[in-house]
Order: structure tokens, then sequence, then C-alpha cells
């Protein structure tokens, strides 16, 4: 496409101090006479390029055009190039990875030292989240509706959704979008999402505010949660809650306090400590998991019984 190429030519003037006609002719596989078209059209939007003729000539954009390099500092690139490297972690597509060639191109005579940030966005599910993050990201520009199924606690639905932002938060991605469906905003998380894919519909882009994204917004708390820890697991309690969220006892043993969200996501957390938490309040909680562990305690006696 010609703006690709205008866009192309453009980058390769910012990076190089000269160029000429049949260099960029033969890189982006077009005529001579193309290429000098393509130059006018840059010129007439605005674009300050030279040119001049014969030995030593060719084509370039006026120094006072270009950026002034000293702007940013080396630290700062490699800020950037951090960035976009986590951006390609879970790109399902080869753009990141030449953005980042076209910027180190044309500064690399100024990013010293190694990489300090590494970070990668694709966890686990990189196989499965590129395709669902390059679908969403498609549609969000072509302002598309997209739908898929959704599994969340409460059952499995079909969704209709205008998307609107693509988020990385809680260790997860998820969209924010308004939902057809529930006729409101609603975040979707990325690996509850299957058969992801966008429409031919367009939809008339609403005054999507940014969404609040607060602890307190989206995990209201207002549960009081107090539980014992054996001392061995103090290292789960700081990573998950931090070194605030508990006492120790004479005992050695963990007094934790907290508010949470929800019954059921407690008790499914407590459970994976086993035998070593006992959750003290609230008593509806108790009285949950009390009733899980003589299912299973019976459960376990049949299937062993049973010859398994």
């Amino acid at each position: 496409m010609k703006i690709d190429r205008l866009i192309g030519i453009l980058s390769v003037l910012l990076q190089e101090e000269k160029t000429t006609a049949p260099e960029l002719a033969e890189r982006f596989e077009v005529s001579k006479r193309t290429i000098n078209r393509d130059i006018e059209d840059l010129c007439k939007a605005g674009i300050p390029i030279r040119t001049t003729q014969g030995t030593g000539g060719g084509i370039s954009i006026m120094d006072g055009y270009r950026m002034d390099r000293t702007i940013l500092t080396s630290k700062d690139m490699q800020m950037i190039l951090a960035g976009l490297r986590s951006l390609d972690s879970v790109s399902g597509s080869s753009y990141y990875g030449q953005l980042m060639e076209k910027i180190q191109a044309g500064s690399s005579e100024f990013i010293t030292g190694r990489d300090s940030i590494l970070i990668d966005l694709s966890s686990w599910y990189r196989d499965s989240l590129a395709p669902k993050i390059e679908t969403i990201q498609d549609a969000i520009g072509d302002r598309h509706l997209i739908k898929f199924r959704y599994y969340a606690p409460s059952g499995e639905s079909e969704r209709t959704v205008e998307p609107y932002y693509l988020v990385f938060r809680w260790s997860s991605w998820y969209l924010w979008g308004w939902c057809l469906k529930r006729k409101d905003y609603r975040l979707f998380k990325l690996n509850r999402m299957d058969k992801v894919r966008g429409t031919d519909k367009a939809f008339e882009c609403r005054e999507a505010s940014m969404p609040d994204l607060s602890n307190e917004k989206i995990f209201p708390g207002g549960i009081k949660v107090k539980a014992l820890f054996d001392a061995d697991q103090k290292w789960r309690l700081v990573e998950e809650f931090g070194t605030s969220c508990f006492t120790e006892n004479d005992d050695g043993r963990l007094l934790f306090t907290a508010d949470y969200t929800d019954i059921e996501n407690l008790v499914t957390w407590i459970m994976t400590f086993g035998d070593k938490a006992e959750l003290l309040e609230p008593q509806e909680a108790r009285e949950k998991i009390s009733n899980m562990v003589q299912k299973m305690t019976t459960f376990y006696k049949e299937a062993k019984h049973g010859g398994f």
C-alpha cells in the first residue's frame, strides 16, 4: 500500500543521514519514478525533504526536522525498548519486533550497556493469549464488535462486546468493553474467553472512560477475615498480601487479618493451604470448609474401599 511505503520512506530518512532514489526503489521494490512521486507527496505533506544532485548527492531530511537525540538518554531508550519487548512477548505478529528494529537502527550509537529490565507478559499462556490479543487489538482499531464464549463462576455464556481497552493487571490480561448482553461496561479475563473472533459489524464509539481498576473498585472487600497460619507459610502471606497482613503469636503461628471480596474465593484460597491454615472468621466460611472436608473425607474413604 502506498501509505505504508510513504511511512517506510520517512522512517528510512529519519534513521539515515542520506539515501538515494535507486536505493529506496530497490528496498521497496518499486520504480525510481514511483519513489520520486512519493518524495513529492511527502514534501506536499509538509516534510522538509532536501534533494541534491551529482556526486555525493541524495535525499535527506533537513537537519532542523530531525529529533534531537540528546532529548532521550541511553537509559530512556533502554526503558522504551524494555516496554516494546514486553508487548512483543504476547504479540501474535512481528509488529513490535519491527518497531524495535526501527528504533535501534536510528539510535544504536547512543544506546549503551546491557538490558537491565526483562519483562515477559506471556506467562504460561502465550500460545493461547497471542491470537486473542491480536484479534482484540484489530477489533479495537477497526471499531468492530467481537464475539466469544465466556466462562464465569455463574456459568457459560455467549458475549458480543464493543472492545475498548486491553488491560494487564493482577498478573493477567483483561478486556474492558461494553457488553451488549449486560448493557454495561464489563471486565473480561482473557483466560476465560474462548473462540474469540472479530466481526464485520462496526460500532459507534462510546465516550468510554478509562476503567477504574483500583483494588477498592474491583475488589470492594467487606468480608473481615481472620485466620491462623503455620510459621512456614510466612513467605506466601508476604508474597500475596505483604508483611503487614499478620502478627506472630507466642506459639509461632501467624495471625492473619484482611478484607476479602467474597466467601467462595476465600474458601478456595484457604483450602490451598491444606492443614497449614485454620480460618477463624467469618463463621459462614468456616462452615463451608467443614462441610467440604467432610465430603472429601467420605469420598476418599469410599474410593479406598472401592479398590481405587
